[in-house]
Parts: C-alpha cells; structure tokens; sequence
C-alpha cells in the first residue's frame, strides 16, 4: 500500500525563511508547498514545458546572474531530465541543485501514486525541504542580511514616494506596490504591465503574480517607482 503524504502544517506566526536565492520546481503544487516556508521568488517549469518556453528560460537565467538560482525538482526520472536540461541552458556556476530524497508515497490530492511511485516536492516535510536547501549551499539571511547581499541597485536619487527623503533597508515588491503604480486593479493594468515587461525584456505573457516574482529578482522597489513613474533608466 502507498503511504499518503502528510499534511504539511505551518504556523502562521512563524516568519518565513529568507534565501538569497531565487527558486524553480517544476508545478504550482511544488511552490505553493515550498513559498508556505521559504521567503525567496519561486520559478515553475510547467513540468517539460521549460522546453519550448524561451521566455521563462530566459527569466531564469536573469534570475541566476542577479542572485543565484537553485533548482529543485521531484526525485524521479522526469525531475531529473528537467534538471539535466536547466543544467545545460544555465551558466552552471550561477545555479546549485537541491535534492528530496526518495520517498514511496503519493500526494493527498492523487487518486494515485506518479509512474516511480515517489513524493514530489509538494509532498515532502517543511523540515526536509529545508535540509535539501541547506545542503545545497543555500544563502539563509536574516532581515538585515537581505539588502547587503541581493543584487538590489541603489537608484541616483532613491527617495521615498511619500514625500520623504529617509534612507531604508531593502523593501520587497508586493502586491500593494502593484496597485499603487496602476500595475494591477484597474481598468488599465494590463496595458501598462505589458509596457513595463517591454521595457525590461520580460516574457508578455505573465499574470500579475508571476510579474511580481520576476520583478523582485531584477529591480529594487525604490528603482520600479522611479521606472514606473518617472521613467527612470538603469535602474535594475
């Protein structure tokens, strides 16, 4: 008999861990499982759909030259062809490789077991995501590590939208900062969100979420409002 994945439980009061690095699994199941205990923009594959998406594969490769990229893929055979094909579309000494042991099982939501018979990412324990990663050499940071060590550029002029000029430590982009520069919420987001992704070389078609991810990997928060409201150049 196959042994059903355990539920994952997270405390919602326990702060997410932060990495340095940017991530990629192969489907949303994997990163809404992973992105319950990591801090870290999270990439997907779309399983074999990385090979015959240019666009994605190309956000991955700026992601790795802006802070590093690891990959983690299921333990089995197919996991380890997308692995095997990122390894060759990605200058090796950007990327490291986390590996989930080989767990029989299958996740609750399957009527039944994958072709191998093995947990994926989305079926494993918080604590044995987190032993992968580390054991990967992956960049854990601390709240006042984060500014210092992702390659955030510091805009010419960096001061804060709200009339102050007061200097802060790295902000994350987040879905409010979207609003707020009319990226998301109105009439009028997509057009805009499809001349910021233009003007930063990003694939047309993302959604507002994956928009986010792929902003917080290669602009600051302070450069975005520039760019965004003031046209700013060279500012990611």
């Amino acid at each position: 008999m196959w042994a059903s994945a355990p539920t994952v439980l997270v405390n919602p009061e326990m702060d997410k861990i932060k990495i340095k690095e940017a991530l990629v699994v192969e489907g949303r199941y994997d990163k809404n499982t992973l992105s319950q205990i990591i801090d870290a923009p999270i990439f997907v594959t779309n399983g074999f759909g990385i090979f015959k998406d240019p666009e994605t594969l190309s956000l991955l490769r700026r992601a790795a030259e802006q802070r590093g990229l690891i990959v983690l893929t299921d333990s089995d055979g197919a996991g380890f062809v997308i692995r095997n094909h990122l390894k060759g579309a990605i200058d090796p000494a950007l990327v490291k490789h986390a590996y989930i042991p080989d767990v029989p099982g299958k996740e609750k939501r399957k009527s039944a077991p994958g072709r191998e018979g093995k947990l994926g990412v989305e079926g494993m324990e918080p604590a044995t995501l987190l032993t992968a990663l580390k054991n990967a050499g992956a960049s854990f940071l601390d709240e006042t590590e984060v500014g210092a060590s992702i390659a955030h550029p510091t805009p010419a002029n960096p001061e804060r939208y709200d009339g102050t000029n007061n200097a802060r430590p790295y902000e994350a982009i987040t879905k409010t900062d979207l609003y707020e520069l009319g990226l998301s919420g109105r009439p009028d987001s997509r057009e805009k969100r499809l001349a910021l992704q233009k003007r930063l070389g990003l694939p047309e078609n993302m959604s507002a979420n994956a928009l986010l991810t792929a902003l917080n990997c290669i602009i600051s928060r302070d450069g975005l409002y520039h760019l965004v409201k003031e046209g700013t150049p060279n500012v990611y």
